[in-house]
């Protein structure tokens, strides 16, 4: 039996204790919602009238007199996202494999779901993160019909899959089983793409050349092929034991993509592969080892930055408090086992071709870097997600062991591409911070330079289109720029991502200067090349430290020591004043679009660290 790896089981320890209380409250609270009856026996006549009288009437003797399975369906179907619109015909499938099985499916209801690729750099990618609670409240409108004894959850992108694990942890009493849709085919690479972005930037590819790469790149149904947010999703849940395994990288084309589905159908049901097992409620079966796997495997694939937010407040819903120590922690352990873009040139159909999320579970799980004995959808446990999923001539789907065929893209344990998982935490007097780092060339893991203060990311982009930051590192000793980006905060303006940031930041860095970003706001899985402290905690709008930088100010930068500070003598900085935003700053990021609906949400936000949770 192979032995845990003892830092992963003092943060599961230390997890356990910090949670004790709160996840004692939520065990309680599912368990009574456990011991009521079906939801056709106890809810009243005109109740249940009301919730059968649409379906077909074979389904409805099924539901009340037979008392059959009914399975909720939450889906993120829409035709906006890429990665969503292989959805559409999901219910009917999902439908008919459920009365093949003698039980029921409805569609419970639907949820937003929001394309940060379309939203990037507007309005609209200031709605992005709170999107996550609006997509949880959603899912909990859904179900709170209550006249369901399992769920299928459908999502696969950025703020979906998080917001809909939240809101189905809320109703954690139920088996529920996730149903992905797979990536797109690979297109024009993604180190081409940015490529042509890095010359858009410099006014070398006029916009026909620039829309011309991105339409080569985003070209059809499914997952946009890069290892960012939405691709960390779903090797997050592969970890957990929430999918059916190896589901999460198989094409929507692939002949394999319904039989899945319908695996999904018959697992929930406790029927999977013929094999009755009881599914464990999915409150109970996300406990603190369920947590740490998915950080740990978050960490082993050099995934979105994004989750330092969203799993905490996932965790948090399960009644588990986790923090960035938690992950700073385990990153020092953890090896990094892949290389996918945008740590590597590989896309992930690369990486599922060598060996994908299955391989990566089975290195972990031999490296005693994942608890073994954890509850999933599954009577074989996590062990089972070490496996890739093949279809025979007569249509049944196997499961054989995953392995790599390609060391540049997957290695084993014992040889990794680095001995940790690339994520530090980094604390000093500019707050708490992260930076990944797997990413990033060693030579510019450190960088210290004078501040240069933005209250913008389109301030950023202006400064350098006028040559100005490009003077800037060529007229100071320290031949770089720290540039500053402050007001991004999930109270200031809803933490939007920075993506607009990365290409003129790349240029400079191309041309040999030190260049950095420290910035209160988000990268998330497109995190590249150029360092950047983000998620700088508190945010300047909260009173934090960013809002005392001046242009100036030398700002270090160190991801071997840990550490994020500005070189200013201690009483200076202490009496200096904080700035504020201005009031045509603060009116413009609050209005227009549908920004004002989400003033609710921005006062009550908890910081990143936190979640950035709004509704506790």
């Amino acid at each position: 039996m192979t032995t845990i790896h003892p830092t992963l089981l003092a943060v599961t320890e230390r997890i356990r204790a910090r949670s004790r209380d709160l996840r004692t409250d939520y065990l309680a609270r599912l368990q009574a919602l456990r011991r009521r009856d079906r939801g056709s026996d106890r809810m009243g006549c005109a109740n249940v009238a009301h919730a059968v009288a649409g379906v077909p009437a074979n389904d409805k003797l099924r539901i009340v007199a037979e008392r059959a399975p009914n399975i909720g369906i939450v889906t993120a179907f829409n035709d906006m996202l890429s990665a969503h619109a292989p959805f559409q015909g999901y219910p009917d499938i999902i439908k008919q494999e459920a009365r093949r099985r003698g039980a029921t499916a409805q569609v419970a209801g639907g949820v937003p779901a929001m394309c940060d690729g379309v939203t990037q750099g507007t309005p609209g990618m200031e709605l992005s993160l709170f999107s996550r609670d609006v997509i949880a409240m959603g899912t909990a409108v859904a179900l709170t019909h209550d006249m369901f004894d399992a769920a299928l959850l459908l999502g696969v992108c950025d703020k979906i899959v998080p917001g809909l694990l939240i809101g189905a942890l809320h109703f954690g009493h139920l088996p529920m089983v996730f149903v992905p849709a797979g990536p797109m085919p690979s297109g024009l690479s993604n180190s081409a793409k940015s490529k042509v972005r890095e010359q858009a930037a410099q006014g070398l590819v006029g916009r026909q050349g620039l829309l011309d790469a991105e339409m080569a790149a985003y070209h059809g149904e499914g997952t946009c092929t890069f290892y960012g947010t939405a691709n960390s999703n779903q090797m997050l849940l592969e970890a957990m034991g929430l999918h059916v395994p190896g589901t999460a990288f198989i094409q929507p084309g692939d002949r394999m993509r319904e039989a899945l589905t319908r695996e999904a159908v018959r697992t929930v049901l406790g029927r999977a592969s013929g094999q009755p097992y009881a599914v464990p409620p999915i409150g109970e079966m996300v406990d603190e080892r369920c947590i740490v796997n998915a950080m740990v495997a978050l960490l082993a694939t050099g995934g979105s930055t994004n989750h330092l937010i969203h799993w905490v407040a996932v965790a948090r819903a399960a009644g588990i408090l986790i923090d960035w120590d938690d992950f700073s922690q385990l990153s020092d352990v953890v090896p990094l086992l892949t290389r996918v873009y945008p740590n590597g040139s590989a896309d992930v159909n690369e990486f599922q071709s060598a060996g994908g999320p299955g391989f990566v579970i089975g290195e972990l799980l031999g490296a005693g870097l994942m608890h073994a004995d954890v509850g999933t959808v599954r009577a074989g446990g996590i062990a089972e997600w070490s496996g890739v999923p093949s279809m025979g001539a007569d249509g049944a789907l196997h499961w054989q062991r995953a392995v790599s065929n390609n060391d540049t893209v997957t290695r084993p344990a014992t040889n990794p591409f680095s001995p940790s998982g690339g994520l530090k935490l980094l604390q000093g007097n500019l707050g708490r911070s992260v930076i990944k780092v797997s990413s990033v060339p060693d030579d510019r893991h450190v960088i210290e330079a004078p501040a240069r203060v933005f209250d913008s990311q389109a301030a950023l982009q202006k400064a350098f289109a006028a040559g100005e930051l490009e003077r800037l590192c060529q007229d100071n000793a320290a031949g770089g720029v720290v540039c500053v980006v402050r007001w991004q905060g999930p109270q200031a303006n809803g933490m939007p991502e920075l993506h607009k940031l990365t290409p003129p930041l790349s240029v400079l860095q191309g041309k040999g200067f030190k260049v950095a970003l420290v910035t209160d706001g988000r990268m998330s899985g497109a995190s590249g090349k150029v360092p950047a402290a983000i998620h700088v905690s508190p945010e300047a709008a909260a009173g934090g430290p960013l809002a005392k930088v001046r242009d100036g100010d030398l700002v270090r930068l160190d991801a071997v020591a840990g550490t994020l500070t500005v070189r200013v003598p201690r009483d200076e900085w202490a009496a200096r004043p904080l700035a504020t935003m201005s009031e045509a700053q603060r009116a413009e990021d609050g209005h227009g679009l549908g920004r004002e609906l989400f003033a609710g949400m921005r006062r009550n936000a908890l910081a990143a660290e936190e979640g950035a949770c709004t509704w506790l």
